[in-house]
């Protein structure tokens, strides 16, 4: 099987910097790809917390002048990552967030940032670097949405291009004025180009000029070909049905594993759960629950907005105080949303703890201690907490959206069902629907053998890499023959 060289382009990587699951994605793929020949190098912008993951990096170019400043183009590996870092200080030497500054507000040259990122892209994608001349550029998300814009304009001999959208809702859209600066020529701003309303779009730049599209759950791949589902780029997805496609995600195994986790109170296995209850003692403890082991202990780590449905949790507070539940939230988001959680732990202590931030450490131990995990979302591209949850016994009450519908076998209560059962599901998503759910599960909780059979089945879910990343392969070999 002959090796396939692929680029991967990415504004963020785990374990270096993350915001969101696309840095679990892009820090966990290449990995997994190696085992079906393919070999991975990923191309990051230069931030601080990336350059201190490179002390001795390599210079492969240096540039006088790169969109505003000069620039080096450096080379060396973190973990098991192969790294290409775009060391522009001009653009990306500041501190915190990738892409908020100190204000809360998007660094206003964020075009101009990720711009760069993409254009270098394609610049290696037509040999800047003589000994890595890749096969396939893989472009995630908007902030690489112009690889391959910049790739169909070079009119040089390109490699193949995919691009892969992790959220259709963020678009990155700028101003028509910027097209020069972005370095695309005048034809681009058209219907069939990067225009989008009035606006310039990198994501619809990626979905008009790559070879192929993905995203990251088979269910998702429908709906955002659907107008409502499409947030405005549904029509263009319907013509393009042809080359888009769902390939799930999964997740790193190594770094979540309940039997391995450092991070945990107590590690514990499938086939034995008795030692996850000190995880729920601990969790009880870190949000100043009350101690009380047989209770239904809820968790939450996400973002709070409304596409995650954070405000249909708060809706259903009533619920989970009634049926005798507690309830545990880590996330950090819209401003309204932490004051309302804040206030509802406010006036139920010992109930309801929340932690406004993000904490890699205690998602762990969350994902270890909780009875169930809550993913209440509008709409949700895969979700990778609940696969962690699957992962680390902590049953899953979904939405039945994107992702979610793909990942979770519902339990309705009969002894049928139960055999395959991993999780509770709910749609449509309204309050009044999360809230049958919450009461589905605080039945099936009291019965222990129901309970354990669901942990135990989600626990032999396999949410690793490996079946899905030989899709990916797959894909690029197919590219590659074109």
């Amino acid at each position: 099987m002959s090796s396939i060289r692929v680029l991967a382009v990415t504004s963020e990587i785990y374990p270096i910097i993350k915001t969101g699951g696309l840095a679990d994605v892009a820090g966990a793929l290449p990995g997994a790809l190696t085992e079906h020949g393919i070999a991975t190098r990923t191309l990051v912008p230069g931030y601080p917390a990336v350059l201190a993951a490179l002390p001795q990096a390599e210079t492969l170019l240096q540039w006088p002048e790169f969109y505003g400043g000069p620039i080096r183009l450096l080379a060396g590996h973190h973990a098991s990552l192969d790294l290409l870092a775009l060391d522009a200080p001009h653009l990306y030497a500041r501190p915190g967030n990738p892409y908020v500054g100190p204000d809360g507000r998007d660094w206003p040259d964020n075009g101009i940032r990720f711009a760069a990122l993409s254009r270098m892209a394609a610049e290696i994608g037509v040999g800047a670097i003589p000994s890595f001349v890749p096969d396939i550029v893989h472009a995630h998300d908007w902030q690489a949405g112009l690889a391959p814009a910049h790739l169909y304009y070079g009119r040089r001999p390109r490699p193949g291009t995919v691009m892969t959208v992790h959220n259709l809702a963020y678009q990155g859209q700028f101003s028509p004025e910027m097209l020069a600066g972005f370095g695309l020529p005048p034809e681009a701003y058209a219907l069939h180009g990067v225009e989008y309303y009035g606006t310039i779009s990198f994501l619809k730049a990626g979905l008009q000029y790559a070879d192929r599209i993905t995203t990251v759950s088979p269910t998702y791949a429908q709906e955002i070909q659907t107008d409502d589902g499409g947030m405005g780029l549904g029509g263009l997805l319907r013509e393009r049905t042809g080359v888009l496609s769902g390939i799930l995600n999964g997740i790193d195994i190594a770094v979540w594993n309940p039997e391995t986790d450092s991070t945990i109170a107590s590690r514990f296995g499938a086939g034995d759960l008795t030692a996850r209850a000190a995880n729920k003692v601990a969790l009880q403890r870190q949000f100043g629950l009350d101690a009380a082991p047989d209770t239904l202990l809820l968790g939450v780590i996400s973002r709070l907005s409304w596409q995650k449905g954070l405000d249909l949790l708060l809706d259903n507070i009533s619920t989970i105080l009634g049926q005798g539940m507690q309830f545990a939230l880590l996330g950090s988001g819209d401003a309204d949303l932490q004051d309302r959680y804040r206030a509802t732990a406010e006036a139920n202590p010992g109930r309801i703890g929340v932690k406004i931030g993000y904490d890699e450490t205690l998602a762990h131990l969350i994902q270890a201690g909780s009875d169930a995990l809550i993913v209440p979302s509008r709409f949700e591209p895969c979700g990778l907490t609940q696969l962690c949850a699957l992962r680390y016994g902590a049953v899953p009450i979904v939405s039945r959206v994107g992702g979610l519908e793909d990942t979770v076998v519902d339990f309705e209560g009969t002894p049928l069902s139960g055999d395959a059962a991993t999780g509770f599901k709910f749609g449509p998503v309204t309050s009044d629907d999360l809230g049958r759910a919450l009461r589905r599960a605080a039945i099936a909780y009291h019965d222990k053998q129901a309970w354990r059979t669901l942990q135990q089945n989600g626990m032999s879910t396999d949410v690793s890499w490996r079946n899905r990343a030989g899709r990916y392969a797959a894909l690029y070999r197919e590219i590659a023959r074109r």
